[in-house]
């Protein structure tokens, strides 16, 4: 199994980057305008990329501490991995740790998604520090 893992600090509070992973809001300026998301354990996060749509169910929020999502539908190389953005704050920033995990190899597809969550990591710290990510659409 391979992991994809990132870590990013942002000088932003740790209410507002949750918030960001949490809500419409926030999710539609960092990842994508076409979703369907709701704050609730159980709940089947949609967002589209075009034809494409990612589902996720949402298996853990700890607020301000850890977000965990379970990926039921998408690519086959996606389904059954985990996403999950664990926060801490130190010193008035907010540490943001991503993890993919649970990929049965390292494929070209691997490769590709390892970037573009770390260029989400960007888009939520230019979201959380100056009010505007970089989203699917503008991307």
């Amino acid at each position: 199994m391979a992991n994809i893992e990132h870590i990013n600090v942002l000088r932003a509070p740790i209410a507002k980057v949750y918030e960001a992973l949490t809500t419409e809001e926030g999710l539609t300026a960092v990842w994508t305008s076409e979703l369907k998301v709701k704050p609730e354990v159980g709940f089947i996060n949609e967002f589209s990329f075009g034809a494409e749509t990612d589902r996720f169910e949402i298996k853990a929020l700890v607020p301000n501490q850890r977000v965990l999502w379970y990926c039921i539908d998408s690519d086959p190389q996606w389904i059954g991995t985990s996403v999950s953005f664990d926060l801490e704050e130190k010193n008035g920033k907010t540490f943001v740790t991503l993890k993919q995990t649970d990929w049965a190899e390292v494929t070209e597809f691997y490769r590709h998604c390892n970037y573009n969550w770390a260029f989400f990591l960007y888009s939520l710290q230019c979201y959380c520090e100056n009010g505007k990510g970089i989203n699917y659409q503008q991307r």
